[in-house]
C-alpha cells in the first residue's frame, strides 16, 4: 500500500466512523436538510484540518509541556458534548414554517471538532504515523488529502439526515431522533470521563 492510500484509509476511517461531529451532522440534515448542513460540515473540516495542522507543525510539543491544557481542552469537550446533548433532548419537535430555526453554524462545527477528543486523537496519531518526521510538505499533503475525505465524511452523515427528513414531518419523530442523538452525545462525554 502506497504511503498516500494509507493516509487515504486513516482518514476515511477516523472520518467515516460515527462520533459526536457526525452526530450533529445527522441530526443537522434531518432536521434543516441537506443544504443547511453543509455550514455544520464545512466548519468541521475546516476546524478539524487546521487542529491536523497545527499538531502537525508542533501544538503536540507544546500540549507534552504542558498537560494541564489537554486536561482542560477534554473537560471543556465533555461540557460542550453534554450542552449539546441537552439542547438536542430539550429541543419541542417543531419543524413549522413560522419557526426560524438556522441549525448548527459553521462556527459550532469548527469548536466542535476543537472540543472533541476523538479529532484530537486522529490528529495525534495521524501525524504521529505519516508525519512523525517533521516533514512540512508532508504534514500539508496529509492535511489537504485529510481535509478532502473528512468533507465528503462528514458530507454523507449530512445527506444521510437529510434523507430522513420526508419522515421528520411530526414532531414526535423529531423528538424521538433528538433525544436518541442527546443520549448517544452525553454517552460519548461519559465515556471519556472513563478515558
Amino acid at each position: 500500500m502506497t504511503p498516500y492510500l494509507s493516509m487515504a484509509a486513516f482518514a476515511l476511517a477516523s472520518s467515516i466512523t460515527p462520533g459526536p461531529v457526525n452526530l450533529v451532522a445527522l441530526n443537522c440534515g434531518a432536521r434543516h436538510g441537506f443544504a443547511a448542513s453543509l455550514r455544520h460540515v464545512t466548519g468541521a473540516t475546516v476546524g478539524f484540518t487546521l487542529l491536523l495542522l497545527l499538531i502537525g507543525l508542533g501544538l503536540y510539543e507544546v500540549l507534552q509541556r504542558a498537560p494541564a491544557l489537554m486536561i482542560g481542552i477534554q473537560w471543556s469537550g465533555i461540557g460542550f458534548l453534554l450542552y449539546m446533548a441537552w439542547r438536542l433532548a430539550s429541543d419541542d419537535g417543531q419543524l413549522g414554517a413560522g419557526k426560524a430555526m438556522a441549525g448548527p453554524s459553521l462556527w459550532t462545527g469548527a469548536l466542535m471538532q476543537w472540543l472533541n477528543p476523538k479529532a484530537w486523537l486522529a490528529s495525534v496519531a495521524g501525524m504521529g504515523l505519516f508525519a512523525a518526521d517533521g516533514a512540512v510538505t508532508r504534514v500539508w499533503l496529509f492535511a489537504a488529502l485529510y481535509f478532502v475525505i473528512c468533507y465528503l465524511s462528514l458530507g454523507a452523515w449530512g445527506l444521510a439526515g437529510s434523507l430522513l427528513r420526508q419522515h421528520m414531518q411530526h414532531p414526535a419523530r423529531v423528538r424521538l431522533l433528538n433525544r436518541l442523538m442527546a443520549l448517544l452525545l452525553a454517552g460519548s462525554a461519559l465515556y471519556l470521563l472513563e478515558g
